[in-house]
């Protein structure tokens, strides 16, 4: 569940089997308050235009959307006496473009597609607002997404790493305090070899953000970090001393850093 605003009017947008669906009750609220949305989104639905319209989106979308009982609200439709709800539609077309909730985010939705066209109803630049508010919010959840991906594609090697640090950096007798010390130890060759700084020393430099310095790495620093993690495993597995892995392990950074780096079609692809 997310929330935009759109012309001072909170809006619901609901994730429904991975289909963004937006709440044509806060939407209605906008033109009319609370106490009328109800009626506005009835209105709307008795309109011929906006049956064609659902119609032929289920048609599109729905393989067990039922065109018979489709065909019968559209040649009712537009008449005087007939009335639609939203629950009546979905039971009997079967349809999944609307959808009404109960509970504390109750109400009737519509996916993005229709939310968009009963965006009409309410006014033209609300519409229009509504749908630049919508992309603003996918925008975002794009960019959580990919930190969300680069955080996890820097821990790929480190039950590697760090199994190697247990087997054959710490003595058989240590407490987990000085155990901590070495693992840290080890964090910060890593450290030290990608951005040439320990994870205390940015942290001095950067007392006002939160998190560590890997949450601040690019992409492509992750990329090269997961690599060497899973390297220093292996030259610790071969006995061989932190300086001279230190060396090795900086420039392996700086060689693939170089091709993560380097233009093209690659660079697009990894940032």
């Amino acid at each position: 569940m997310a929330k935009i605003t759109v012309q001072n009017t909170p809006i619901t947008v609901l994730s429904v089997e991975e289909q963004d669906y937006i709440s044509l009750t806060d939407m209605a609220t906008a033109k009319e308050g609370d106490n009328r949305s109800a009626d506005i989104i009835k209105n709307w639905l008795r309109n011929r235009y906006t049956i064609e319209f659902l119609g032929t989106w289920e048609v599109i979308h729905n393989p067990n959307f039922k065109v018979v009982e489709f065909d019968h609200f559209r040649m009712s439709a537009g008449l005087p006496s007939f009335v639609l709800s939203a629950s009546e539609w979905i039971e009997r077309t079967n349809a999944v473009g609307i959808i009404v909730k109960k509970g504390r985010y109750g109400g009737t939705y519509a996916h993005k597609d229709i939310a968009f066209e009963f965006g009409s109803a309410i006014s033209v630049p609300f519409k229009l607002y509504l749908i630049e508010e919508f992309q603003r919010l996918k925008t975002e959840e794009q960019k959580m997404i990919g930190w969300s991906a680069k955080r996890e594609l820097s821990k790929i090697n480190y039950r590697i790493h760090t199994d190697a640090i247990k087997t054959h950096l710490l003595p058989a007798e240590i407490s987990s305090e000085q155990a901590s010390y070495v693992y840290a130890d080890e964090a910060d060759v890593l450290n030290v070899a990608m951005f040439g700084k320990t994870a205390r020393q940015w942290r001095e430099e950067n007392p006002d953000l939160k998190g560590n310095i890997r949450d601040y790495a690019s992409i492509n620093e992750l990329i090269c970090l997961s690599n060497m993690e899973n390297l220093n495993a292996v030259f610790i597995e071969q006995s061989m001393p932190q300086s001279e892995r230190l060396m090795k392990l900086n420039q392996i950074a700086i060689h693939q850093m170089s091709i993560l780096e380097s233009g093209g079609n690659n660079r697009k692809l990894l940032k």
